[in-house]
Parts: structure tokens; C-alpha cells; sequence
């Protein structure tokens, strides 16, 4: 059976539905909306009702800030809910099984949220409905049932045996670009023919799973095709830029560089010149490429000791821009991962962000885009949500306003790490090594990431990418840095790599030459993957 209580905060504590309010009447100019109460809606299944009842005020709400009740009174309101698509994580739901769990020391409940919305007023159709587009994205949410459901329990189909994909070899121009158009894929026309002409080869047609497979190695975000193209007939108009330019050139000569001139080149050269000249005897070199890595000394109690110190910064454009709540949390996340697993604990970190004019009116928003303001609010959000958890300062937060950013967003979340040394053991993985996946979940949320940040921003990217933008776990990985800080257990690992957003295509396939992978054994946050 399933059991349903609202939760609404008391005046005086209602700080989100106020701010909503103003929103409305402000931005959206919404003048008819009086009011606007937002209530927390909790389904649960697989529970005692009386276990059910005594977390109603332990649990499921705060006494002291909420009135909880399982009948709501509506009079005169406009009401909808709003839920998390299917396959998103929902961390308020996680988090409440998760107490449950913990108050009844027995099986963790299925537990479901929602938001109700109830809008006071005079309020039109028009107006209800330019209120739901401003509160539900797409990408992770949609208007829900106000009904009780009979169950909580999605009947998952048992999936089918993996794709051939039978007249692959014989496909031509056309019929190849149609290929790429109906598998969504990141590749281009040249990239699908060459796979076409190695399968030809092989002299068989591949599965869909190895097409995927290469399609998440070859993206953008894997294999920075972007940066790796080629940079001819160059010509600046500053002299300084001219000069810059000129003093790369001379550097490429120094390391009798024939490759062609790009960007990629252009920001590493400078190690690479340093490293020939001798000046980075203190950098850690390793088979893992996590994050910079620095060899440093470090008084302790009076005594120097041998440490590394880790620095690491990522972008999360993409899915900052289509879910700027998820995807300026998980890029802060993402951060943390890459020195985490150089056995590091991270204990700063620095954003640096680009957005248009957040001042510019809803209504001038351009299609296809979520507006400029509400991009720059909710990722704000999104960020200070995944810090706070993790208990990580951020002691440097920059928001720079072009309208060069209105095309993309800008967001880069930087970190800084260190751990001794002694805690790092680094061997050659060999036959027999067992490789252990640990850390969150893996869910439909985030599958396709690293294809899907590769690909163009479209008028329908606001609603097809929903799978791409990973929903992220903090206190899980909190867990994680806590763990890497027990030297006995980082002892125990001989090469590490963080899962990004290649899942385990990528981080699995970077950790040796050869792997046997069962897929059934990956950690599922749900059936039916």
C-alpha cells in the first residue's frame, strides 16, 4: 500500500515560495498571482503505516518550520505538481528511505517526491502555464499526477539481447548520415565511415553496444576533437597577441614539433617546453592522469615530509546550460573526483563562470534556451548545494556578463588537494587484479553525458537530453573522500581512475590494456537499465 503525507513550510520559513511569488509578479509579470504556497509531497511503499506515522515529524518534516497533514485544504487555488522524470535521482526521496532505514533498522522503503504548486489569485490559463514552463525543465522534470498511485513500482521490461547492426557494412553517404541521425550519435560522417571501413575489415558488422562504445571514446568531451583541429593562417591585430603567437611558434621549434598548430598544442606546450629545459623536476609523473600532480615538502609538527599537492579544474557547459542545478553541482563534483582518486583529499576550490545579461526581460529569451537569469540562479544553487554537503570552501567565485555567453554558458569549477605520499602506491595492473567500482549509482541520469556535451545546443536539446546530465550524490561521495584519507585501505590500490562522464566505457577501459567487464555486476540505482 501506499502512504502519502504533505509537508509545507510555516510562515516566516516559506522562503522558497516567496521568492517564487516575486518571480512571478516580477520577471513574469504574472500581476494576477497573489499568492503562492509550495508544499512537499512524500508517497511511500513497502512500509508499516505505523512505522510510516512515526517519521512523519522525525523524518518527513521538522515541527518546529513544517505543518505535515495528509489532507490538504486547496479552496480556491490553481494546483500542480511537479516530479523528477523517471530515472533522475532524487535525492530528497534517497535521503528520507534512507532514514527510515535507519529508524526501523530493517528494509529500506520505496519512497517518491513532489511539488505541489497551489496559485492564489486571479489566474488565467495563460498565466498558470507561463508559471509551469518557468518552474519545469524538461530535461529533469515534468508536471505530475495529483492522484495517489496504486503502487510506487515501475514494471520494467527484461532487455533484450544486444543490437547487430546487419547492413552496416554495406551503408554509403546517405544512408551513413542517417545512421548518425537515428542513434543520436556525437560522431560525425567521416568518423562513422572509417568505423564502416574497419568492421569491413574485421568482416563483420558490429553491435550497437561497440558503436556507443566508440561514440563516447571519440566525442568532443573524450577526445577534444575541437581542440585537436587544425589552426592555419593565423593574423592578430594586437602586436602583444602577435608577439604571444610568435613566441609559441619558437617554442614548437625548440621541441622540433611537425604537428599542425592547435588549440590542444597551444595549452600544453608550455609544460612540455618546461619539462625540456628541466624546470619541473618536482612534477609527479604516473601511468594516471587524474589531475597535476606536484611533489612538495610539508612541515609537520616540526618535521619535513614528502606530500603531493593535486590541482584539477573542469568545464560543465553543456549541462550547466540545459539544467544549470545539475550541472553546476555535478561539475564541482567532477572536480573533486579526479584528485580524489590520486588518493588526495580536496580542501578548496575556486568557480569561475560566464552568463549573459541575467537582467534581460523572460520574455526575450531565445528559444530553445532556458533564460539567461534563471541559468545563472539555479546553478548558483546547484553549486552551493553540492559544496555545502561535501563541506568543501570555495574561496573564489567569479560571474563574468557577455553576450558571448548566451550562445553557451561558461562554468569551470577548480580545486586544489594534497596527501602524503607514503599513501600513494602506484603498480602496473596484471592478471588476476580485481577491479572495484565504488561510489554512486550508476542510473539512466548521466548516461550519455560525455556524447551529449559533445554535441551542437539545438532548439530541442531542452527536451531529448534529459539521460545527459548526471544528477549528483554528495554525501556519497563525501564517503568517498573520507575513505581515501585511511591509509591502510589506499595501500590496497595499485592504479586508480575516476568514473566521469565516459562511465565505464571510459574510466574502467583507462585502468589497463585488457579488461573482462561484467556489466551485470555494476551498482544500478533502479531496474530496467
Amino acid at each position: 500500500m501506499v502512504y502519502r503525507i504533505y509537508v509545507e513550510k510555516k510562515d516566516g520559513f516559506d522562503h522558497e515560495a516567496k521568492s517564487l511569488l516575486s518571480d512571478a509578479r516580477e520577471l513574469l509579470e504574472l500581476s494576477g498571482i497573489e499568492h503562492i504556497r509550495i508544499i512537499n509531497r512524500y508517497d511511500a511503499e513497502d512500509i508499516e503505516k505505523s512505522l510510516f506515522d512515526a517519521c512523519v515529524k522525525t523524518v518527513f518534516s521538522e515541527p518546529q518550520m513544517d505543518r505535515a497533514t495528509e489532507k490538504l485544504e486547496l479552496s480556491g487555488a490553481k494546483v500542480f505538481a511537479v516530479e523528477y522524470l523517471p530515472g533522475q535521482f532524487d535525492q530528497r526521496a534517497d535521503s528520507a528511505a534512507q532514514c527510515i532505514q535507519l529508524v526501523s533498522k530493517g528494509k529500506r522503503p520505496l519512497v517518491r517526491t513532489a511539488k505541489l504548486y497551489a496559485v492564489y489569485g486571479n489566474v488565467t490559463e495563460e498565466a498558470l502555464s507561463a508559471l509551469k514552463k518557468y518552474v519545469i525543465n524538461p530535461v529533469e522534470s515534468r508536471e505530475a499526477s495529483l492522484s495517489l498511485p496504486e503502487t510506487l513500482h515501475i514494471a520494467h521490461p527484461v532487455p533484450s539481447e544486444v543490437e547487430t547492426l546487419h547492413g552496416f557494412l554495406q551503408m554509403e553517404g546517405e544512408a551513413l548520415r542517417a545512421f548518425v541521425e537515428k542513434y543520436a550519435l556525437a560522431m560525425d560522417e567521416d568518423d562513422i565511415r572509417f568505423c564502416r571501413d574497419y568492421f569491413r575489415k574485421e568482416g563483420r558488422d558490429p553491435t550497437l553496444t561497440e558503436i556507443r562504445m566508440i561514440d563516447t571514446y571519440w566525442s568532443d568531451h573524450c577526445r577534444h576533437t575541437t581542440f585537436l583541429t587544425t589552426v592555419d593562417g593565423v593574423t592578430f591585430d594586437d602586436p602583444f597577441l602577435q608577439s604571444a603567437y610568435e613566441e609559441y611558434l619558437a617554442a614548437r621549434k625548440e621541441l622540433n614539433r611537425t604537428k599542425p598548430v592547435n588549440l590542444m598544442d597551444i595549452g600544453t606546450l608550455a609544460a612540455k617546453v618546461l619539462k625540456k629545459r628541466g624546470m619541473l623536476e618536482k612534477l609527479d609523473e604516473s601511468e594516471e592522469i587524474n589531475a597535476c600532480t606536484v611533489k612538495i615538502k610539508v612541515d609537520i609538527d616540526g618535521k619535513a615530509e614528502d606530500w603531493l599537492l593535486l590541482f584539477k579544474n573542469e568545464t560543465h557547459n553543456h549541462p550547466t546550460e540545459i539544467e544549470p542545478f545539475g550541472g553546476a553541482a555535478t561539475c564541482i563534483g567532477g572536480a573533486i573526483r579526479d584528485p580524489l582518486s590520486g588518493r588526495s583529499y580536496v580542501y578548496a576550490a575556486m568557480r569561475v563562470t560566464g552568463a549573459g545579461d541575467p537582467l534581460v526581460p523572460i520574455r526575450d529569451t531565445m528559444k530553445g534556451k532556458l533564460p539567461q537569469r534563471k541559468i545563472v540562479t539555479t546553478a548558483a544553487a546547484g553549486y552551493s548545494s553540492y559544496g555545502n554537503q561535501i563541506g568543501l570552501a570555495t574561496g573564489q567565485i567569479d560571474e563574468l556578463y557577455h553576450s558571448g555567453y548566451v550562445a553557451k554558458r561558461l562554468e569551470i569549477g577548480a580545486v586544489i588537494a594534497a596527501t602524503p605520499a607514503e599513501n600513494v602506491r602506484r603498480e602496473v595492473p596484471s592478471p588476476g587484479d580485481l577491479v572495484i567500482l565504488l561510489g554512486g549509482r550508476t542510473g539512466r541520469d548521466g548516461c550519455g553525458g560525455a556524447t551529449g556535451s559533445s554535441k551542437s545546443h539545438t532548439l530541442e536539446s531542452l527536451t531529448h537530453c534529459g539521460a545527459e546530465v548526471q544528477k549528483g550524490n554528495a554525501p556519497e561521495e563525501r564517503k568517498l573522500q573520507r575513505l581515501f584519507r585511511n591509509k591502510e585501505a589506499m595501500l590496497l590500490i595499485k592504479r586508480c581512475n575516476d568514473f566521469g562522464a565516459g562511465g565505464v566505457s571510459v574510466a574502467i577501459g583507462e585502468l589497463a590494456d585488457w579488461l573482462d567487464i561484467d556489466l551485470n555486476a555494476v551498482p544500478k540505482k533502479y531496474d530496467g537499465l
